[in-house]
């Protein structure tokens, strides 16, 4: 253990405690008991998944008492017995009950609950010097486990959660709100030399991105792999700020699916995600493919990629269809868009992420293709096809958001045809992009159909997207 650890097991326990009291401010002292166990239940959950368990982790669980309660006396050996015992994560039965009590009185403990508990494990998965991905989305999936039994129930929302670099859940106000400009490294001094230029400096809302995650139809495997990602972060930040090793960790991402599944968009709420957390400075995307990088003589091809990295710093640097730059063969400029692009990541590691994305197989081939490449990008995100509900999902919304409504009877060739296109689906299937030109050619029949209607169409007409317009079915496959 680091002499410098500045997250001593007395630390820790004033953190156990903090969390805890601000809970039993709102929810009385009476779950105390039970919410020791289980705490120290999902700590030994969340240290099964880091693999080796030593002296630090002994000492954290006899940090797990509440102000009142007797001390734990764990010995490493019965410690190490322990944590091959547990499996997944389960919320416990008093949180149904506290869950079913909000929904009665109207308050919100459970949310609270949840916020507490995050705070608690993202300190107890840093008490030693490796913190696993698997750590991560086990704090992920007991977040979203609870928070299915609140949305279930009923539970109204409450107060957005705390930065866990906090410790505390109180309705005080967070991290980001008292510190706007604190993120540690390179981020914080792009963002103050920003504002020494008279720039103005505007951090990207974590709450509301995450909840823009939330709202996109599908992608649950995704949302799941964003959560841990975040959580994984927050970790290795507090583990910075305790002055401990930090294992190396990539950001840079592989997104691999068939288009119109949601890559872009996943990308965008990444970037402004690295910025909220301070790992980027600006977190804007900037969106390229081979086109945008390479030229057409030699030379030529680095100064065009440099030029696009640059406007990516503090960003993300999406690169759609990365396999064409390796496809072209060994004396094809991709190759010195490659090699350009992994000295940038190298040389601007901590303000620049690049995510590289594309069909499966291929970028599985672009992938190897390069040890560079192989050496960088060693996380990768599988975005499924959207299924026949999902594409009507997706149209209703788009729908809606057009100013537009469905009859019945559109509503129901909608179905009909989303199921028939899911079904016959083959290499050119185009998920969300299909939807998209779907809604286009709607539009453009009902057009036609108002354009020859002898009285002015009123403002309902002009919402109305009837059967009629949904009929002969668009043509499936559209592209860009």
């Amino acid at each position: 253990m680091p002499s410098n650890w500045k997250r001593s097991p007395e630390a820790l326990h004033k953190t156990y405690v903090a969390n805890t009291e601000a809970f039993y401010k709102t929810a009385g002292r009476g779950l105390s008991g039970e919410l020791d166990q289980f705490v120290t239940d999902c700590a030994l959950q969340l240290w099964s998944r880091g693999g080796a368990v030593g002296q630090a982790h002994c000492d954290a669980a006899n940090q797990i008492y509440s102000k009142g309660n007797i001390m734990p006396k764990w010995l490493l050996w019965e410690l190490t017995g322990k944590i091959c015992e547990p499996g997944d994560f389960l919320p416990p039965l008093f949180f149904w009950t506290l869950a079913e009590t909000d929904k009665q009185r109207g308050t919100d403990c459970s949310r609270v609950f949840i916020r507490m508990l995050t705070n608690i494990l993202l300190s107890l998965a840093a008490v030693d010097d490796e913190v696993s991905y698997a750590e991560a989305e086990y704090i992920t999936a007991a977040g979203d486990k609870l928070s299915a039994i609140c949305d279930s129930t009923g539970v109204k929302q409450g107060k957005p959660g705390l930065n866990p670099a906090d410790y505390v859940t109180t309705a005080e106000p967070g991290f980001a709100e008292k510190h706007p400009v604190s993120a540690a490294g390179a981020a914080q001094g792009a963002a103050q030399a920003q504002k020494a230029a008279g720039e103005t400096v505007e951090k990207p809302d974590f709450d509301a991105l995450m909840a823009q995650l939330e709202e996109l139809v599908g992608l649950e495997d995704i949302k799941r792999d964003v959560k841990s990602l975040m959580n994984l972060i927050k970790i290795r930040k507090l583990r910075q700020e305790a002055e401990l090793p930090c294992p190396e960790l990539s950001l840079h991402l592989v997104f691999l699916g068939n288009p119109g599944t949601g890559k872009t968009t996943i990308a965008r709420i990444l970037a402004g995600l690295y910025a909220a957390i301070g790992v980027l400075s600006k977190g804007q995307l900037v969106e390229v493919d081979r086109s945008g990088l390479v030229a057409g003589f030699v030379g030529q091809t680095a100064l065009k990629t440099q030029e696009v990295i640059q406007s990516a710093m503090g960003g993300v640097l999406f690169i759609d269809e990365a396999y064409a730059l390796s496809t072209g063969g060994q004396n094809d400029f991709g190759h010195e868009a490659i090699d350009t692009v992994l000295k940038a990541m190298e040389d601007h590691r901590d303000d620049l992420v690049v995510i590289v994305a594309g069909y499966t197989e291929l970028m599985e081939g672009f992938i190897n293709s390069n040890p560079g490449l192989q050496s960088r990008f060693n996380k990768y995100f599988y975005f499924d096809d959207y299924d026949a509900d999902q594409l009507l999902a997706i149209f209703e919304s788009k729908v809606q958001k057009g100013g537009y409504v469905l009859s019945d009877e559109a509503r129901e060739a909608a179905a009909d045809y989303f199921r028939d296109l899911y079904a016959n689906r083959d290499e050119n299937f185009g998920n969300g992009r299909d939807v998209r030109n779907t809604l286009e050619d709607v539009i453009v029949r009902q057009a036609d159909r108002l354009a020859a209607m002898e009285e002015k169409p009123d403002r309902d007409a002009l919402m109305l997207l009837t059967k009629e317009d949904f009929l002969p079915a668009p043509t499936a496959g559209k592209t860009e």
